[in-house]
């Protein structure tokens, strides 16, 4: 039996599973609020909870948070289930679908999401692999944007 998009679905299962492993990691071998320093006063492991969005946006909008993570989960396995993406697009959805993914399980597990990444030399909100996830996901599918829009205008010139 052949897969469809099985690159969507590879990179969703690593993203989501880092993402678990390390927040699993994180509420056993921390307490909540300790921090490790990495690079002192530039990258700390701390454990901290969220219960708003990703670097701390909308504080408390759990609830409602856990609900549109599942139904973007459910929009994005649809989606590879019917479309035909090519890599990036792929890559892009999947490591979106597994960010979604191990937030969402947070959300409706715990009611909050385990952050743990903590970059202080530029200040920035701590967050998670989840986070990071998304992240990459979002710049595969601007370079799947930048390359199709690319060949659109090469096809534009090549018809003139």
């Amino acid at each position: 039996m052949r897969v469809k998009n099985r690159t969507f679905w590879y990179a969703a299962l690593l993203s989501f599973t880092i993402d678990q492993a390390s927040k699993f990691l994180t509420v056993q071998f921390f307490d909540l609020g300790q921090t490790l320093p990495l690079l002192p006063g530039v990258f700390h492991l701390t454990y901290v909870i969220n219960k708003g969005a990703a670097f701390g946006l909308f504080p408390n909008s759990g609830g409602l948070l856990k609900w549109i993570s599942l139904g973007v989960s459910l929009g994005l396995v649809v989606l590879a289930l019917r479309a035909n993406l090519n890599r990036w697009e792929r890559v892009g959805y999947g490591c979106i679908l597994g960010g979604a993914l191990g937030n969402g399980v947070d959300r409706f597990v715990r009611a909050e999401v385990v952050d743990l990444l903590d970059f202080r030399l530029i200040h920035f909100p701590v967050f998670n692999l989840a986070d990071v996830a998304i992240n990459i996901g979002i710049v595969c599918l601007l370079v799947a944007a930048f390359r199709e829009g690319r060949r659109s205008d090469q096809a534009q010139k090549t018809k003139r």
